[in-house]
């Protein structure tokens, strides 16, 4: 049971490999007076924001684009399925790119980029999770890092509380490895998410399974249960239960803050995670 949810756990927090915002903050105004006129003169400090989402067309990945538009920030999407099947007027708002990280062409894809957030991962046998989790993301890192991107935000996983030899495996190994990158090339502007369960309304092959209808209660009774279930917390594995879950408009969120706010880096929790989240839903309220 605790192998099966944190394998579902996982699948559900990765997309395998498969406009304009402004914010103007003004100084006060100059005002000359010339022959009875007055003259105002307005110095605008204007910065756009320019989003480059890896994998914008999975699940996480196209929440994190959606919660972009809604705040006015010009997004674009690379995938292998380039645009999604989707519908809503935020998906004419987006410029899906279809392609390979391996093989991107990224002058067509970075240049004039502020950002660039990662939900590349993916399962597979030890090889594939090492190349996928990890070389695929040091890939990204190091694009982004050529190209002079100043922010780059990687959705990794939350690590379960699992044994060393379990967290030395291809999957846990490869998220490591590209987080390591991410705090090392950007150490200032680096932004880790480490989200457990993500639940929501995930589209596979044109069903639509509604993981919010397992994740929204469990995440409620494990936050209402959190002062007794936390002397256990210390045991081994015990997050594969006892971690709460986090939608995937939290998750979006929490990305949308990093973004827009220049003094957000470092390694994100769970908890910390919600609270990024919840600075960005009291702007929209």
């Amino acid at each position: 049971m605790n192998k099966l949810l944190m394998i579902l756990t996982c699948m559900c927090n990765d997309y395998s490999l498969s406009n304009l915002g402004v914010r103007c903050s003004y100084v006060e105004a100059n005002v000359q007076e010339d022959n009875g006129s007055s003259a105002i003169d307005v110095v605008a400090d204007i910065k756009t924001e320019r989003v480059v989402v890896l994998g914008g067309s999975g699940f996480v990945g196209s929440a994190i684009c959606k919660a972009a538009v809604s705040k006015g920030i010009e997004v674009i999407s690379l995938s292998r399925s380039g645009r999604p099947s989707y519908s809503g007027s935020w998906v004419e708002q987006v410029t899906w790119l279809p392609g390979d990280v391996f093989y991107a062409n990224w002058d067509e894809v970075l240049p004039g980029a502020t950002a660039v957030v990662s939900t590349i991962g993916g399962f597979g046998n030890e090889e594939q999770m090492q190349r996928i989790n990890g070389e695929a993301n040091v890939l990204a890192v190091t694009a982004a890092k050529d190209y002079g991107i100043p922010k780059f935000i990687l959705i990794s996983v939350h690590d379960y509380n699992l044994p060393s030899f379990l967290l030395s495996s291809g999957y846990f190994a490869g998220k490591r490895k590209a987080e390591s990158e991410v705090l090392s090339k950007y150490p200032r502007t680096g932004v880790v998410l480490r989200p457990g369960f993500i639940y929501g309304k995930r589209k596979v092959d044109g069903f639509e399974i509604p993981l919010d209808l397992i994740g929204e209660p469990l995440e409620r009774l494990l936050n209402a249960t959190g002062n007794f279930t936390k002397p256990l917390s210390s045991l081994p594995a015990s997050d594969l239960l006892l971690a709460p879950p986090v939608s995937v408009d939290d998750v979006a969120f929490a990305v949308i803050n990093a973004v827009i706010d220049d003094d957000v880096f470092g390694v994100f929790t769970i908890d910390q995670i919600k609270e990024a989240a919840a600075k960005v839903k009291v702007q929209n309220q």
